[in-house]
């Protein structure tokens, strides 16, 4: 089912649950957004190619036969991977959460919850989307993004080196990475990398982003007396200091 109103930004909610889609689409819809649902992965696969575009997808982590968590790392490598997603799901695991961010999702929502806080979230997602940077966004259209020896493979999520040699990231290392080469030269404070890279559910990660930022070091052969890559400008953050290059093949 699908709301109309041209002028206002386009929801996909992805659901299994009817009570759900009909009560929170009619907020949704009554709230000024236009709407559509979709009962499973297969559904929504279909009105992504079929109904878009979809300014931000609502997806729930239980769902029949390919789950959200599936969902959200495929969406995350194909052609979608710049659509923003919330994450819905009656777990109150933060395993669950962490999981969920770490393939890609912007926001994370357990059952139950308010429509309203919803909506603030939807807000909240697509005003930080809007806000990033052009250079960011501009290079979301490039699969390989290459600084010093390295390319970072934005399809796989991968390191590949000059050789071609392969070096895998955890979704988190790669968020942060993404978030570092996407803003060259521009010292991002700890705040602002949380901003971006996991939204409200940013104090589940506030320790680890010195822990994090040791491990990317490490993937790239950084020193830290003296790193080449990622620089700390103390009392205020990070550093990306290498130049960053968008390539198509």
């Amino acid at each position: 089912m699908t709301s109309t109103s041209p002028a206002s930004d386009h929801v996909l909610l992805v659901d299994d649950d009817r009570d759900i889609r009909d009560l929170v689409s009619a907020y949704l819809q009554k709230n000024g957004l236009r709407v559509t649902t979709a009962p499973t992965g297969r559904h929504m696969r279909q009105l992504l190619e079929t109904a878009g575009p979809f300014d931000l997808v609502i997806l729930d982590l239980m769902l029949p036969g390919e789950d959200g968590l599936t969902l959200c790392r495929d969406l995350r490598a194909g052609k979608f991977k710049t659509t923003p997603i919330i994450m819905l799901t009656a777990r109150g695991d933060e395993t669950d959460r962490v999981l969920g961010l770490e393939m890609g999702a912007d926001d994370y929502m357990p059952k139950p919850f308010a429509a309203r806080e919803l909506l603030a979230r939807i807000k909240s997602v697509l005003r930080r989307t809007r806000m990033l940077p052009p250079n960011m966004r501009s290079s979301e259209e490039a699969r390989f993004l290459a600084f010093g020896e390295w390319r970072l493979d934005t399809v796989e999520r991968v390191l590949l080196d000059q050789d071609g040699v392969m070096v895998s990231l955890s979704g988190a290392e790669y968020r942060l990475l993404r978030v570092l080469v996407d803003h060259p030269q521009k010292v991002l404070s700890r705040d602002q990398i949380l901003s971006i890279t996991q939204g409200r559910e940013a104090e589940l990660f506030e320790r680890s982003i010195d822990l994090m930022i040791s491990r990317l070091r490490k993937c790239l052969n950084d020193d830290a007396r003296e790193p080449r890559y990622i620089k700390t400008v103390r009392s205020e953050g990070y550093v990306f200091a290498a130049q960053v290059e968008a390539q198509d093949v």
